[in-house]
């Protein structure tokens, strides 16, 4: 067994099981005797290994030179991480670390069972590792016990801050005793952490490995320049190229993550994507897909960036520019851990060129320059790949001899070599042809028509469209369908120019589209064995074209024809025009008096009664007065109406103690008396005039 010199033996011997022949830099530096009872501010780069870091750390005060711990209780130790993947990545961690000393560990993240959380720490656990927002209900609801804490860990520190952690982060450490140790773990050590570190710690030993000088040695970026809208085809072919076992593709937002996992879908790639929109249980299993090889490519906002560590991840890519250099690392930092080679590329369109150089200046890395792989140089690497796999190496087995003697006799050595070759090529993607661009100023090359370049191609008359195939597209007026976005999705996810799309006939529910007959089949192999577009479109191929009679003029659907630009001969609804001319279509329900048209139908004269005027509106025979004035009718003020007859009562109305307004009796149910004492308001019975009783919980309202 390997000599871990300062460890606890319970520690010791899980290394040792786990093959830990050698410790990391950051690693070595917890097993310091000066460090066994001290707070620490630990700064080490993304990969060094710091939850096995922390892990040894507070193993002795913990266990108190002890084999196993005691029955679990009150925690003694909790670690708190900026996201539910790294707090489940470091409850794994400390899980197979604290194997031999019985630890029972609780985890406490959003998007869980808080009931569950709850039930676990009733029954007792020595090491509770969770998320801030999580961790601090728990407090509130006295669910958990902090008396008995000893050791409370922050790992990713400054990633905690830049969330806005800090409120969170200050009623935890308030509410541990004020004896325990405090370590904190970052990658870097900005202010924010210094003040914090000032304030909850004691003494604390500051820890700077030395690899932090040298961020990610290990690691080989590349700024691959691509033209704007070739972006998404130099990520298929970077994929491709590389075909790495695990890979991460960052973008910036949710929605760039879903239209990225619907294109790749749709080109055979296994891909799972995770972002903040996605619940606990979908971004556990999309992690659990790229660690078991179900899945090789996961999209990933910046939510991954932090403590994500999957086995076998060799690519990064950044398929958009992170905000800053320090996203930048962190990113990047998923790649090339534990000593392992990766690559980092960063996609760049050439109009963001100087916001990549800011962007690697900051992080003080120096990247490659180049182009992305081209559609020639994924293939060549495909083929030698497949000259290199290692089912050549094997030797056919006994029970295939006869199916392997049966296939050479009927085929032959080439025609089982060419479906080999098929049959290899069928798994993966093709490959995209991308633009040219210059390296030295980014700037558009020319490119001969017949190289297939679409926005080159030489443009068709509109008024000779040729041959064409029609295709109904799943979006129509009600789904917001409009040219200006929709001619540009056609053109994208089907490698087409405007100029090879014809007429577009939109309905309410579905939209026609004329493609080039040349251009067709070509349209259909882009989109896939899914037939989708962004935003979820479906595209159809019709054997025929469509019955138009339903876009005649003046139905209800709209039609659109970019040989004939929109049509304009719809007739707009009602309203005039600036010349005072009807425009047509529908009349309109109200006329204008002031245009000459004829007077409303429901509107009658004003009338007077009393020293007060008011407008009358009158519909079905009713007739409504101008509201109650605040603070009750009186003297001088305009009087109610009655409904029936239009005609304003004589008396005002008055305030209790006078008569109902009208000279008819209040018609409804009971509603009090008056200040004689009597009932007022009752409606006369068919039962002799006496009013109905109630009974039981039947009320007067």
């Amino acid at each position: 067994m390997t000599d871990y010199e300062g460890a606890v033996p319970a520690i010791a011997k899980a290394l040792a099981k786990r093959g830990y022949a050698t410790l990391t830099p950051v690693q070595q530096s917890m097993l310091d005797p000066a460090l066994r009872t001290a707070d620490a501010l630990v700064s080490a780069q993304t990969g060094s290994g710091k939850t096995v870091a922390f892990g040894i750390a507070m193993a002795p005060t913990l266990l108190d030179d002890g084999e196993r711990f005691d029955r679990a209780g009150a925690p003694l130790a909790l670690v708190i991480a900026p996201t539910r993947e790294l707090a489940m990545q470091v409850n794994r961690e400390l899980t197979w670390l604290y194997e031999m000393t019985g630890a029972v560990i609780a985890s406490c993240v959003g998007g869980m069972d808080i009931r569950s959380e709850r039930r676990a720490l009733e029954r007792g656990a020595h090491i509770v590792i969770g998320t801030p927002g999580r961790i601090c209900d728990h407090i509130r609801r006295n669910a958990l016990d902090m008396s008995q804490l000893r050791v409370a860990v922050l790992d990713e520190a400054d990633e905690m801050l830049d969330l806005g952690f800090r409120e969170d982060l200050e009623f935890i450490l308030d509410a541990a005793p004020e004896g325990r140790r405090t370590l904190m773990f970052s990658a870097t050590v900005p202010s924010g952490i210094a003040k914090l570190a000032k304030r909850y710690q004691r003494d604390a030993v500051r820890i700077s490995t030395t690899t932090e000088e040298k961020q990610h040695a290990d690691i080989e970026y590349r700024a691959l320049l691509v033209a704007p809208s070739d972006r998404e085809n130099a990520i298929i072919n970077a994929l491709r190229f590389y075909d790495a076992k695990n890979a991460i593709v960052f973008c910036s937002t949710r929605a760039a993550v879903n239209h990225l996992t619907a294109r790749f879908n749709n080109r055979n790639f296994d891909v799972v994507a995770l972002s903040g929109e996605l619940t606990q249980n979908e971004r556990t299993h999309a992690l659990q897909a790229m660690r078991d090889g179900r899945a090789r490519v996961c999209i990933a906002t910046d939510v991954a960036a932090r403590g994500i560590d999957l086995p076998g991840l060799d690519l990064v890519i950044h398929a958009d520019l992170p905000t800053n250099s320090e996203t930048l690392l962190h990113r990047s930092g998923r790649t090339g851990r534990a000593g392992n080679k990766g690559v980092s590329a960063l996609i760049v369109p050439v109009n963001q060129r100087r916001k990549a150089e800011r962007l690697l200046a900051g992080a003080d890395v120096t990247p490659t320059w180049a182009h992305p792989p081209s559609a020639d140089e994924v293939i060549a690497r495909d083929q030698e790949r497949l000259l290199a796999d290692p089912v050549f190496a094997e030797a056919p087995r006994e029970e295939e001899q006869d199916l392997i003697a049966r296939l050479v006799e009927t085929y032959g050595a080439e025609k089982l070599a060419a479906a080999f070759v098929n049959l290899h090529r069928a798994k993966n993607a093709a490959p995209e042809d991308l633009l040219p661009v210059s390296l030295d100023g980014g700037s558009r090359k020319p490119r001969d028509a017949s190289q297939g370049d679409p926005a080159s191609r030489p443009p068709t008359p509109r008024g000779d469209f040729g041959p064409a195939v029609w295709f109904s597209l799943s979006v129509g007026r009600k789904q917001r369908a409009e040219p200006r976005w929709l001619i540009p999705t056609i053109c994208r996810n089907g490698d087409l120019s405007k100029n090879e799309i014809g007429a577009i006939k939109m309905q309410a529910d579905e939209t026609y589209v004329e493609i080039a007959a040349d251009h067709a089949e070509r349209f259909m192999a882009k989109l896939g064995k899914d037939r989708m577009m962004d935003r979820g479109i479906r595209v159809t191929r019709l054997d025929q074209a469509p019955d138009f009679s339903k876009f005649s003029r003046g139905s209800d659907d709209e039609g659109f024809s970019r040989r004939e630009g929109p049509r304009m001969d719809k007739p707009w609804k009602g309203g005039k025009s600036a010349d005072g001319t009807e425009r047509g279509g529908r009349e309109k329900p109200f006329r204008d008096q002031a245009a000459g048209d004829a007077p409303r139908k429901d509107w009658k004269p004003k009338a007077k009664f009393g020293d007060a005027q008011r407008d009358v509106r009158s519909i079905d025979d009713e007739v409504w007065g101008d509201p109650k004035p605040k603070g009750g009718f009186g003297k001088g003020k305009p009087a109610r109406s009655d409904n029936r007859s239009g005609v304003a009562f004589e008396k005002p109305y008055k305030k209790s103690g006078g008569k109902p307004f009208g000279d008819k009796p209040f018609k409804g149910k009971p509603s009090g008396k008056d200040a004689g004492g009597k009932a007022f308001g009752s409606k006369p019975q068919p039962d002799g005039g006496k009013p109905r009783k109630f009974k039981g919980n039947d009320q007067p309202r």
